[in-house]
């Protein structure tokens, strides 16, 4: 979820951010929150759109940088997964678009059932859902492309790392690791802890120190662009990551 920008307060230097997350606090929070659109962003319903073409670009720029792929014609990825999927706002609106099967890891139950009940899983388009937390999920497939979205700010810097060298594991060969989130806006470059839905914003460069304890490689990287001025939102970067 996109959260209004908060005013860049002096972090207390004896707390990293990350360690004031509770995984019990956050599923309090997101049960509070309305299955549907308006819920998932968090009272910005207007950026799905532009948020869901922004993601498909780079999907595109990301295919055309494979030498085989003319991406007017490609097929459609295997398999992919949506990770903290909620409602599966992203997985109807893209994912299922450019993927022949999409599992959804999300560890709200009614989050989840949206899914189980929806039409796409009937249609056999969305695959396995996980009901859990990135922090307990381990993959046993192989994926094309694993997506995060609006989601890693609820793990800890730990968890992250040792999710993300899993995730490296389960991609196919020539697939990707996606990570598309928030970016810190704190005047000294310190992440933000987000007391109501129990997350963390962090910055670029705590992103790249990450991939990089987790073994993983930049491929690209792009801001978001398109977002409609005045909302107070934060930016928001993807990177596609791969094994190095």
């Amino acid at each position: 979820m996109p959260p209004p920008q908060p005013c860049d307060a002096a972090a207390d230097p004896s707390t990293a951010p990350d360690s004031k997350i509770s995984t019990t606090a956050s599923i309090q929070y997101w049960n509070t929150i309305s299955p549907d659109v308006n819920g998932m962003l968090g009272g910005f319903p207007q950026i799905s759109r532009i948020d869901l073409r922004g993601s498909l670009n780079f999907i595109t720029k990301l295919r055309r940088l494979s030498s085989n792929c003319q991406v007017r014609n490609a097929p459609k990825l295997l398999r992919a997964v949506d990770c903290g999927a909620g409602i599966g706002r992203v997985t109807e609106g893209f994912l299922t678009h450019i993927c022949d099967v999409v599992d959804v890891v999300e560890p709200v139950v009614k989050f989840a059932q949206v899914l189980e009940d929806g039409a796409l899983k009937q249609e056999g388009k969305i695959g396995d859902v996980y009901v859990t937390g990135l922090q307990d999920w381990t993959p046993t497939k192989t994926y094309d492309l694993i997506w995060n979205q609006w989601c890693v700010g609820h793990l800890t810097d730990t968890q992250l790392v040792a999710y993300f060298k899993r995730c490296g594991a389960a991609l196919s060969e020539g697939g990707w690791l996606v990570v598309k989130e928030n970016l810190s806006t704190h005047r000294f470059g310190e992440d933000i802890f987000d007391h109501v839905d129990s997350s963390v914003t962090r910055s670029d460069q705590k992103f790249r120190d990450l991939f990089r304890e987790a073994g993983l490689q930049i491929v690209k990287a792009e801001l978001q662009t398109g977002f409609p001025k005045g909302l107070g939102l934060y930016p928001v970067k993807m990177y596609a990551l791969r094994p190095k």
